[in-house]
């Protein structure tokens, strides 16, 4: 029995319109608008259409219902320039990930999440209090993606080729998430990594509903990656461009991210401010300076190599779950590997080190 739920999700990835769709399946749409109101069901010739039109197997539209991301709870960065059908496209991609994190679960123990209830603290003075409730003090954060995963946060990955979308987070049944656009630079993509812990930590309660959560998580981002007492001990003074540029491999963030932090301590006056911004613009937005190796994540490069030394690859998921392998691949970091020939596996405990 066809899923009318389904067919509007693999439509919202997709990025169509109900006209859109409605004109590659070649019907009205008023057609699809009873198709996804569940008082009609597509023919066997627009199934077919659908199927090579989206690379989803038949299957996929004929299981049960699925959990969805409530947009009332989910922070979005760049909100003001991301049109719905983006936002509709990541959401649903949020839908798949829940499939595939609910398969993982069946057969690996992940960690629970270590996310502290704060009483309302300042962004700055959150962003230091999660720091001693995880122990890390004020030293450099090497990879924010591993420290997330560390403490039972999902973290996945997005392709969206668009840069009007940066990153979104929610919880869902008390599991943290995490969704980072790929396509980013690795300093804007560990801020923006930093700025969801922001929302997560900050905003637990119902999502990030007014209209100073956006400047609340960029604050906690710029404190628990750059801590302000770290930041005048290791740069108190800012003699030209060159400081910055070797200031920002310490805490492994954007010249510019670093340059803003610094003026908002009162380290860098407004007139020099400027003259920085104006210099590190001649870069371009899309690179940067002594620019870092992108993040990857550990929790599902071990997960994924565990499963393929049992021989079970990308494929034999996508197989299972009834989704298209890019689908899988685009949530996953592109993370690969060649597998080997084994049993299936039994539930297995994930340890990190």
């Amino acid at each position: 029995m066809q899923n009318p739920e389904r067919v509007e999700l693999v439509r919202l990835r997709l990025g169509l319109t109900k006209i859109g769709f409605a004109k590659a399946l070649g019907v009205d749409r008023k057609t699809i608008q009873r198709v996804e109101s569940g008082t009609h069901v597509l023919n066997s010739k627009c199934i077919e259409t659908l199927v090579e039109l989206s690379g989803y197997p038949m299957e996929f539209f004929e299981k049960d219902k699925f959990d969805y991301p409530d947009p009332s709870a989910v922070s979005f960065r760049s909100l003001r320039s991301l049109t719905a059908t983006l936002r509709n496209a990541a959401l649903a991609a949020g839908a798949l990930a829940f499939e595939l994190d609910d398969w993982v679960e069946g057969r690996f123990e992940l960690p629970e999440h270590s996310l502290p209830r704060l009483n309302n603290p300042k962004p700055a003075d959150a962003a230091l209090a999660l720091r001693a409730y995880w122990g890390i003090g004020e030293r450099p954060i090497g990879n924010m993606i591993n420290m997330l995963e560390s403490h039972g946060v999902r973290v996945f990955s997005l392709s969206e080729e668009t840069r009007h979308l940066d990153a979104y987070s929610f919880w869902r049944n008390d599991r943290p998430y995490v969704f980072l656009n790929t396509i980013k630079t690795p300093e804007h993509s560990r801020f923006d990594a930093a700025h969801e812990l922001g929302h997560l930590v900050l905003h637990q309660h119902g999502g990030p509903s007014h209209r100073s959560a956006e400047h609340e998580a960029n604050a906690f981002a710029s404190a628990f990656l750059m801590p302000p007492a770290d930041l005048i001990a290791r740069l108190p003074v800012v003699r030209g461009l060159r400081d910055l540029l070797e200031g920002k491999k310490r805490w492994r963030v954007s010249a510019a991210a670093l340059a803003y932090t610094l003026h908002k301590q009162g380290i860098i006056s407004d007139w020099h401010y400027r003259g920085y911004c104006i210099e590190l613009n001649k870069y371009g937005g899309a690179s940067e300076p002594f620019g870092i190796e992108p993040e990857n994540s550990q929790v599902w490069q071990k997960i994924l190599t565990d499963l393929w030394r049992q021989g079970i690859t990308i494929s034999h998921i996508a197989q299972d779950l009834k989704i298209p392998e890019r689908e899988l691949s685009s949530l996953l970091f592109g993370i690969a590997a060649t597998p080997c020939t084994a049993e299936r596996p039994q539930p297995t405990t994930l340890q990190l080190v």
